[in-house]
């Protein structure tokens, strides 16, 4: 067996979720927000790949993937800044003044 027999398997399953997701066959909300990650997360992976063999298109794809991402994300980032500048004002708030 070849050593990129899994990956082609696993891309071909996931064009193929794409596909019948366009094609009206809906697989629930799971499997539609999953894949409303991966192919970003892909689309970087595709990147860096390409990146790395030198090819400048990779630029392209990562830079286009991680805007989507970051986009997918910025709920989850809001939460995380909210987080830390609430930390940040107990630090303030709690530092002795000598």
């Amino acid at each position: 067996m070849k050593r990129n027999t899994g990956l082609a398997a696993l891309l071909i399953a996931f064009g193929a979720l794409i596909l019948l997701n366009k094609l009206g066959l809906h697989m629930g909300p799971f499997i539609g927000s999953v894949m409303g990650y991966l192919i970003p997360i892909g689309m970087v992976g595709l990147g860096y790949i390409g990146i790395q063999n030198g090819n400048k298109f990779g630029w392209l794809i990562a830079g286009i993937g991680g805007v989507i991402l970051v986009g997918k994300l910025a709920g989850w980032i809001i939460i995380l800044l909210a987080i830390g500048l609430i930390g940040y004002g107990v630090s303030m708030l709690t530092r002795r003044t000598v």
